[in-house]
């Protein structure tokens, strides 16, 4: 699968966003190395810290699929902005520990901008396990 082609299963992804509140509707994708790609939308609710981002969304359901991180090959997000969507910074502690620290990570927005990136560029001093022993 293409960038592109991942960024386009973003898009749609975006379509299901449940975004009453923000109306900030985001899709993400996440490509797998069998070539199953895992969707997300953000998901909205009146108790706003209650609210789940799409990035989050399409990592988890990966993970209740059984995928291991080793397996994940690549993620895509977009949403309706001037520059390339970037991940918050609960996606981006949730990324550093479940996805590929090297791993492709496709900013886009509707524009067709595309920004690639890596969760260690993102979040290079992620809080990790190691500082839990």
């Amino acid at each position: 699968m293409t960038k592109e082609e991942l960024i386009e299963r973003a898009k749609e992804a975006r379509k299901l966003s449940y975004s009453p509140y923000s109306h900030f509707a985001v899709g993400a994708a996440l490509l797998c190395k069998d070539g199953r790609v895992f969707v997300g939308s953000n998901v909205e609710n009146s108790s706003y810290p209650l609210c789940m981002c799409a990035e989050r969304n399409a990592l988890y359901m990966a993970k209740m699929n059984g995928v291991q991180k080793e397996e994940m090959v690549a993620l895509a997000l977009t949403a309706d902005t001037d520059e390339p969507c970037s991940p918050c910074g609960a996606c981006r502690q949730v990324l550093s520990e479940l996805f590929p620290k090297d791993a492709p990570i496709y900013m886009s927005n509707l524009k067709g901008d595309v920004q690639e990136t890596t969760i260690s560029e993102l979040l290079p001093f992620a809080f990790s396990e190691d500082a839990l022993k």
